[in-house]
């Protein structure tokens, strides 16, 4: 391979890297809402992207249709995922995951984070199953002419190099980029986040401070989950869907909130950025089949050089 061949190549496994990371770092942000502000472990996040991309699906394909908004169909079906899933998030915590998370789950210790990891994933195994038994195993994606149009972005040292961005995924990258920074926005600036992080903090003290904490924990549940259906509703646009399709991305999305820093929510996008580049550029000298590898070679590197993350909590916390 020449040398003008190899820049091409890498220029185009750039792109992708960073247009897969924004998605991925969408995907780290919901999973570091809840975890940054309750304290818990979510095994079913994936799930819950999982369950976006499906209503997504049966949003763009039975109800939207794509004679009226065309290519547009799949990013408004994502958008209409998150109150449904916000919905679902608020319920399965005010019915199962509030009782052992809050000012219930301060006393518990070590026997709280056990019940947590338990149950979420009793959660996960559940709307797997019953994702598989009620919708088969045969993927689905949302067909429009963005997921197989590319623009091509001439490269300026010949007149035959080029790079080409898929237009789907392009679009997925810029909404993605949009939600993580409205969602730090919310907890950093907003009254509503204020309290968010004061019952994140000390529990206790935000009750004595007049803070409902089971409501602040419910809320930021409820957008966690919200945050995963919108991510699922993007990548449907692209990636086909099936009942196990969750965990392919947990571990992506654990990686990514591990490598930006337990706790912070702006932490955990560049830690997605990270995996999305680091999966797309090892192409360019490993198998396909090695990019997971190559993403956890990365995490410990960067782990045993920065135990805290590249954004620890003790920089900051959202």
């Amino acid at each position: 391979m020449n040398a003008a061949a190899f820049v091409e190549q890498a220029a185009q496994a750039l792109t992708a890297g960073i247009m897969v990371g924004c998605v991925y770092g969408l995907l780290c942000v919901g999973l570091a809402f809840i975890f940054g502000i309750m304290r818990v472990i979510n095994f079913a996040q994936g799930d819950f992207m999982m369950v976006g991309m499906y209503l997504a699906f049966y949003l763009a394909t039975h109800v939207l249709g794509t004679t009226l908004l065309g290519d547009a169909t799949p990013f408004v079906a994502a958008a209409l995922t998150v109150p449904v899933l916000f919905i679902v998030g608020g319920g399965l915590h005010r019915l199962l995951i509030a009782r052992t998370t809050g000012l219930r789950g301060v006393g518990l210790s070590a026997e709280g984070h056990q019940a947590q990891l338990i149950l979420t994933l009793g959660i996960a195994l559940v709307l797997q199953n019953g994702a598989l038994i009620l919708l088969g195993t045969s993927p689905h994606t949302v067909l429009t002419t963005l997921s197989s149009s590319a623009w091509e972005l001439p490269l300026l040292y010949d007149d035959f190099s080029a790079v080409f961005i898929n237009q789907a995924r392009a679009i997925a990258a810029v909404l993605s980029v949009g939600v993580a920074f409205g969602l730090f926005l919310l907890v950093a600036r907003t009254r509503l986040g204020k309290s968010l992080r004061a019952a994140a903090d000390n529990p206790e003290a935000a009750t004595y401070m007049g803070i409902d904490v089971d409501r602040a924990h419910r809320i930021a549940f409820a957008i966690g989950t919200a945050v995963a259906g919108l991510a699922g509703g993007i990548i449907v646009a692209y990636y086909p869907v099936q009942p196990f399709v969750g965990v392919d991305f947990i571990i992506i999305m654990y990686a990514g909130v591990v490598l930006g820093g337990m706790g912070s929510i702006s932490g955990a996008f560049w830690g997605g950025m990270v995996i999305g580049l680091v999966q797309q550029l090892s192409t360019l000298v490993m198998p396909l089949q090695l990019q997971n590898a190559a993403i956890f070679a990365a995490f410990v590197l960067i782990l045993l050089f920065r135990p805290q993350g590249l954004f620890g909590r003790n920089v900051e916390r959202a």
